[in-house]
């Protein structure tokens, strides 16, 4: 079955599963050697159908979270929409895809999330986040964390997102903060730097290019790999997994 992927993380996990990824999005970088041969036919918010056609696909994988409804709606092929939204229902949409796709890997992935869902780790010192690049102030002490994705403004993780899941699963659900909405704007003043550290991600926005201006915000903080808490395909699971 030819397939074009719009969700990086899946088409990743397609590519390593056997399925003939034939279109991806400019932000599909994984696997490095592999996707270079794949034809990019536009980003997660936009996609050129002229191009697409080229390809002759059976099939277009959408994900809610990522892609616009508009796209989908757009589509003159075949196309299915995950909806992954947490560790928790991963194994599930990965098995439904399996099923449309026939593919035995994809669904072999589908159960390895199953298994890693139901060994959750508890209570990991704030100061040995697994996944961290680099810690440019190291937490002395146990304290909250702000999950930061962008600047200007600045905006968090929330509730009921995948990388949120990711953090509560691998012990640190202690240290969740209460900020609303799914990826809320917040003001940084609005957190005691002696009670709260930031984690910065390496995506998508380049905070590591702003790393002594960050440090120079007072609080305990670092970089944390992006990808490993936000890529729920065989990325994530491979580093949950390495717990």
């Amino acid at each position: 079955m030819r397939v074009i992927c719009l969700v990086p993380s899946i088409t990743e996990t397609l590519i390593e599963c056997g399925v003939e990824v034939v279109g991806r999005t400019r932000f599909c970088v994984h696997p490095v050697e592999q996707v270079k041969t794949i034809e990019k036919v536009g980003g997660t918010k936009d996609i050129n159908w002229e191009r697409c056609k080229a390809l002759k696909p059976d099939l277009v994988i959408f994900d809610r979270e990522e892609n616009l409804k508009e796209m989908a709606d757009s589509c003159p092929f075949p196309w299915v929409a995950a909806h992954i939204t947490s560790v928790n229902n991963i194994s599930a949409e990965l098995i439904k895809l399996s099923e449309t796709l026939v593919n035995t890997a994809l669904h072999d992935v589908a159960m390895r999330w199953r298994a890693v869902a139901q060994t959750q780790q508890q209570d990991t010192p704030i100061n040995k986040i697994p996944g961290m690049l680099e810690w440019w102030r190291k937490p002395k002490t146990q304290s909250s964390l702000v999950y930061l994705i962008w600047r200007d403004p600045w905006m968090a993780i929330g509730e009921d997102t995948f990388i949120q899941s990711m953090l509560d699963q691998v012990g640190l659900q202690q240290a969740r903060m209460e900020v609303g909405s799914k990826y809320p704007q917040v003001n940084l003043e609005d957190y005691d730097p002696a009670k709260t550290t930031l984690l910065f991600s390496s995506e998508p926005f380049p905070f590591a290019r702003q790393k002594e201006e960050l440090i120079d915000l007072g609080y305990s903080c670092g970089l944390i790999d992006g990808e490993l808490y936000s890529w729920y395909g065989v990325r994530s699971l491979k580093f949950l997994e390495s717990l």
